[in-house]
Parts: structure tokens; sequence; C-alpha cells
């Protein structure tokens, strides 16, 4: 009918959409909301409970049904994401890495064999996944990594380098390593003198493969491990190179519009569950004879939370509906809604810390803890800076988008 556009909800433009968004949301009520702190507070990544995922049908959400997967799009991604992070984004980053970076990746860029063999084995969740690009001196300057790979006689690749703050690069504490790594490295140099960057697929067990150190002692997203992985002589077979050596460039442009969208998504559900916190304080909380929320500097900070995360919702829903998986062309919106929702998140955060006082700034209250964790969204998947510089870049070239 001509009126239905009224009646969209653009978060939940479908009833599957909609289904998914309350099984996840019943999951994380039921079974993440209990162990967050305690593994945020112990800094230990719950892999039962991540297992539990697969399981649910989560943990490759954009794979086609034939591999094990979902079969579903980008917005069901952001839902996955804002649900989960509602209540522990360190888990939902730890999801991120495996659904978004690890397995959306090798569901588009991969080859048949390669699918058939990987991909029903981390939809399940019998493997978990990362994927390995930056490196101790090498974050968003991609093209500098050093990380080489090396084309032998008899059709290997040997592999030398480290890879730094990879999310889900080791398991536990004994410093087990991920299941299968997605990895980004050096293959040689190009016509125009710039690094040649070719994608692997690299197994645990792999010799020459290993964690060099579990990154400890964050500011936030504790209960996502993070670590150092080290290629040391790691030969990798043939069938391991996913496309031809040099294709890395098409592979990450691919799938960093989802990742930029599903780090936004976080940032939105980190925003409603701080709103609500302080929106719940404000009403039970009473000063000089009075709810708190009859003063007008938490008024402020409730007034320009609630604008910034509708506006935060809005834009992330939006993006998602554009964005077509199997093809890049939105990085204008992808690097937009990460660069306003992440600033946005951690200012609502912030407030919320404010308005609850001593109460917000202990763990039990959840959100200092939130505030703590939205900071890496600043940073991780692309910095403020590097979107700032992306949207100047691609205005330059495309203003008509102002007017759209």
């Amino acid at each position: 009918m001509a009126d239905d556009w009224r009646t969209m909800d653009i978060a939940n433009p479908t009833e599957e959409h909609s289904m998914l968004r309350q099984m996840v949301r019943d999951f994380v009520r039921d079974e993440v909301e209990n162990q967050a702190l305690e593994h945020d507070r112990d800094e230990i990544f719950n892999a039962p409970l991540f297992r539990r995922l697969g399981e649910m049908g989560l943990l490759g959400i954009t794979v086609p049904d034939e591999f094990g997967g979902g079969g579903m799009d980008a917005t069901a991604v952001a839902i996955i994401n804002e649900e989960l992070s509602y209540s522990d984004p360190a888990f939902c980053l730890a999801y991120l890495a495996h659904d978004q970076l690890m397995v959306n990746n090798l569901a588009q860029n991969g080859s048949e064999e390669q699918k058939s063999k990987i991909l029903p084995k981390v939809c399940s969740g019998e493997w978990i996944g990362c994927m390995a690009m930056s490196e101790p001196d090498y974050g968003t300057d991609v093209l500098g990594m050093q990380t080489r790979a090396s084309l032998r006689d008899d059709g290997n690749w040997v592999i030398n380098g480290r890879k730094m703050w990879i999310t889900n690069g080791s398991l536990d504490e004994e410093g087990t390593p991920a299941d299968i790594v997605w990895l980004y490295a050096r293959t040689g140099t190009d016509e125009r003198g710039r690094a040649e960057i070719s994608t692997f697929l690299v197994e645990r067990g792999t010799e020459g493969f290993s964690v060099g150190q579990k990154i400890t002692d964050k500011l936030g997203m504790r209960a996502s491990n993070t670590a150092e992985l080290v290629f040391e002589d790691c030969v990798v077979p043939a069938e391991n190179l996913v496309g031809e050596p040099g294709e890395s460039m098409i592979h990450m442009m691919r799938n960093l519009e989802l990742e930029r969208l599903g780090l936004a998504a976080m940032a939105l559900g980190i925003s409603r569950r701080c709103l609500s916190a302080m929106n719940d304080y404000a009403s039970e909380r009473q000063a000089f004879g009075t709810e708190i929320r009859n003063f007008g500097q938490i008024q402020r900070h409730l007034g320009e939370s609630w604008s910034e995360y509708r506006a935060m919702r809005s834009y992330v829903y939006d993006t998602a509906r554009q964005i077509e998986l199997a093809e890049s062309g939105n990085r204008l919106d992808s690097d937009g809604v990460k660069l306003f929702g992440t600033t946005a998140a951690k200012n609502i955060a912030d407030r919320a810390i404010q308005v609850m006082g001593g109460y917000g700034y202990v763990g039990e209250y959840v959100v200092e803890r939130l505030w703590r964790d939205a900071k890496l969204l600043e940073i991780g998947g692309g910095t403020l800076e590097g979107h700032q510089k992306n949207i100047a870049r691609d205005l330059s070239a495309n203003s008509e988008a102002i007017e759209g």
C-alpha cells in the first residue's frame, strides 16, 4: 500500500529481521548479561558462550545457507552487533572479528573449494577465526606492512612477519591460536612501486605460526582477547592463497564497509544501554526534594543523548540498507556512520556516568565499562582521522552526494 512507508521500521524492515532481533535480545538477557562484568574484570574471553552463537546460526549470518550460514544481509549484521553490545561490547567485538572480518570475507572472496572446506566449520563455531592486518609499526598505513610471503619453487608460500592487535588471535590463557586466520602479507611490488598485498588462509597447527603474546591491561574490551601473531618461515600451501597475488585491496574494500557498519552498530547498542541507564537513574535519584531529572543540567544530558541516539539509529540502518555485501561503493556513509556513531557513543556513555555520579563510576552499574569499551570504536576498523580524510576525498569526487 502507498502508506506502508509510514509504518516501516528501518531497523526491522522485515519479519525475519524482527525475529532475529528478538532472538538475540532474549539470548543477551538470559545468557550474556550475567557474565559480562566477571569476564571484563578477569580479562577472559568466554569461548563456550561464543560457540553458542554457532548453535543459534549467527556465526555466519551473511553466508549462504549451502555453507551453513544464515543467508542474510548487512541489516542483520547491524541488528546482532547492536543487541550484543547493549550488554557486552567485548563479546560483540569477538563476534565482529569472526563473523565480519573473517567469515564474511571468505564468503565473498574465497574459492568454492576454500568456502566448502572452511565455512561450515566457522559457521558452526567448531572453528573460531580472525583477520590479521595491523602490525607493530603499521596500522592505517596498510601498504607499509612488512609481513612478507615468498613463493617457493614447489608452489607453496613462506610467510615471515608479525601481526599486532589481533582480536581472536589467541583463544585462551594458554595462548592457543585462532583456528583460522585471514592474513594479509606483501608478495611483491607493483609497476607503480607500491606494495603488492595478497591474502592467505593460515590454519592453526601450521608450522611456524604461533601466538607471540596476549595483550592485557587494555582500557576496554577486556573480555575480548587481543594478541600478537608470529609467522616464522610459516609454509602455507598454494591452495590457501585467496584469489590472485595482489588482490587484497579488492578484498579489503569489499569488507571494510561492512566492518565499519558493524562497529557503528556496536556504538548504537552502547548508546541505547547508557541512555536507558541514565534515564532510569534520573527518576530514581532525588536531590533537594525532587527527582534529579527536573534539573536543567540533567535534562541537557538526557536531551542531547536522546537526539544523538535517534540520529545514530537512523544513520546505521539507512547505511545497512544500502550495503551490497559483494560490492564496494558505500565508503562515504560507512565511514560517516562510524565517524559519527562511535564518538556519539563515547559521549553518551560519558553523560551517563555524569548523571549517575559515583554509581556510574563503578563496574556494577555497567556504564563505566561501556565508556571504556566505546573508546576502542574510535580507533579500530579505521581511525576517526582516517574517516575524516576519506569523507573529504569522496565528497571532492562526488559533491552531488550532498544534494541527494
